[in-house]
């Protein structure tokens, strides 16, 4: 069996992103005709990791791309459109692109087929608009999953707000109020974030429209870019990583920590584990998201 590839530089800029982006090999717009959603985490007003618009604006813009994202399910700045807008152009994203929040006039289902934990998946009604996807995410710890790539940015960042509640619930709720109050195992958490991705995936397939995944591993802090308080950075960057492949581009990230040689990684492979979030991986697998086993191409 192929190994998935997956395309590394350690240069961290946008001629970096711009690198793994041509060694994909993939034309996303289609000579100019394709619709371009690139996902990205606007980050919560009074986060600091979130990726930077100077970064992965120039990227974006010469996609045509439209910044997309949806509403948190938790209260603070992003839990609304029009606050949400608000934070966007706050960080900076709207310089280089327009900023699409896509449960902002409500959402719709997507099947999930043979999960354990979610009947669908609840998704931004304006993810339909989209011709092809760019899932553009930030590699960091989150305090809830463990940590956070290109599966969670597939999975809690392409749900809406009523989504979210029905994923951080394991199918019990949609209510964004109510979500945070019912009980659940940590693993069943860990496999509906992974059942969601897939269905996005299999959304993506379905209809035709390519996608690729991208995560940039800098500012790894143990938090999320969803953390109002998001703390500094517990490591040194470490690079970019490319792939078809999101199970293997999120594989390679965590063995990049794992293997890393700075005293930071403890903590951040501390927080991984004890939310169990590497156990993303071999399940999303078990779905036929993609592999844990991956050539690893240095560029």
């Amino acid at each position: 069996m192929t190994k998935s590839k997956v395309f590394f530089t350690k240069e961290i800029t946008p001629k970096g992103l711009e690198k793994i982006y041509q060694a994909l090999g993939v034309d996303i717009t289609n000579n100019g005709q394709n619709k371009v959603g690139v996902k990205v985490s606007t980050g919560e007003d009074g986060a600091k990791g979130y990726l930077k618009p100077e970064l992965i604006g120039p990227f974006v813009k010469s996609l045509n791309g439209v910044i997309i994202e949806c509403n948190t399910a938790y209260p603070g700045a992003r839990n609304s459109a029009k606050d949400h807008i608000k934070v966007a152009q706050k960080h900076g994203f709207t310089t280089y692109a327009d900023v699409d929040i896509m449960d902002a006039e409500g959402d719709f289902e997507i099947p999930v087929r043979n999960g354990k934990h979610l009947k669908y998946d609840l998704i931004g009604k304006n993810f339909a608009n989209y011709d092809a996807i760019i899932n553009l995410a930030h590699g960091k710890g989150h305090v809830m999953g463990g940590f956070g790539a290109n599966l969670k940015n597939q999975s809690i960042g392409i749900a809406s707000r009523n989504g979210k509640a029905y994923i951080h619930s394991c199918g019990k709720t949609k209510s964004p109020k109510l979500c945070w109050v019912l009980k659940h195992k940590q693993i069943d958490f860990i496999e509906s974030m992974a059942e969601a991705a897939t269905a996005v995936a299999d959304y993506l397939r379905e209809g035709n429209k390519p996608i690729i995944y991208i995560t940039v591993a800098n500012a790894l802090s143990l938090d999320c870019d969803c953390a109002a308080d998001q703390g500094d950075p517990v490591m040194n960057d470490i690079g970019i990583f490319g792939s078809l492949d999101p199970v293997a581009n999120d594989q390679a990230f965590i063995d990049a920590i794992w293997a890393s040689k700075d005293p930071g990684a403890k903590d951040l492979m501390e927080r991984i584990d004890s939310r169990e979030g590497r156990a993303i991986l071999p399940y999303a697998e078990s779905l036929g998201l993609g592999s844990t086993d991956y050539e690893l191409i240095e560029i």
